[in-house]
């Protein structure tokens, strides 16, 4: 695929559990290209999260090739190259709608003005205009989830990686926010790699895939 923007060739993954080897991963290859959606789903312990933290540069595999835009991982590009999505949030408890987005910001040091205003119309296009002021306490978690989405999207990312994004949600606010992801990432041609349970979800995207005793099909 000679546009993607992110290929993982042959990753491997083994953890020790006491004097046991276990494989996680087994020579998992995967290429995604500018503004491909992908859903990858599986069993529970099946390996997906592993798999999103090696994409991600959040640990390393054992074996294999990643790359990002045709070169190899770096730290300090990842913050400007994609974004992240989680179960839990993560948003900070102290900090309003408004400055949890911008902590994005902070990581590539982007002008303030240029920053705030991109902030503002994002919570604006997840339909948070009006609650920016507000504490993540102060939210749903549908709410919470939007303002995670801005948040990965704020320094528009080429690659947006979501770990099970619905799975604090019930069904129908989990249904909107899949359908918010979709649409925010098609309109900025941002790639999205989603992990999900869900398989309605997954046939929301253009491509699925099925992780199985560490073997991505």
């Amino acid at each position: 695929m000679s546009n993607a923007v992110l290929a993982g060739r042959a990753l491997a993954k083994t953890y020790l559990s006491g004097d046991r080897r276990i494989a996680v991963l087994r020579e998992v290859s995967l290429e995604v290209a500018a503004g491909e959606s992908v859903s990858i789903r599986g069993e529970s312990g099946s390996g997906k999260s592993t798999l999103l933290n090696l994409l991600s540069g959040l640990d390393a595999p054992d074996s294999g090739t990643i790359e990002w835009g045709g070169a190899a991982p770096a730290v300090d590009r990842r913050a400007k190259f994609l974004g992240m999505v989680f179960q839990s949030f993560y948003l900070i408890p102290e900090l309003n709608a408004e400055q949890n987005v911008l902590m994005a910001a902070r990581m590539v040091r982007t002008p303030t003005a240029a920053a705030r205003a991109r902030t503002k119309e994002l919570l604006a296009r997840v339909g948070l205009a009006e609650r920016a002021t507000h504490l993540p306490a102060q939210l749903s978690g549908g709410e919470r989830q939007r303002v995670a989405v801005a948040r990965a999207l704020l320094n528009s990312p080429q690659l947006l990686l979501a770990d099970e994004p619905t799975g604090n949600l019930d069904e129908q606010t989990g249904n909107a926010v899949v359908e918010l992801l979709l649409e925010l990432c098609r309109e900025s041609r941002t790639a999205l790699v989603l992990v999900t349970h869900n398989a309605a979800h997954a046939q929301k995207t253009s491509r699925g895939l099925f992780l199985h005793e560490g073997v991505l099909r």
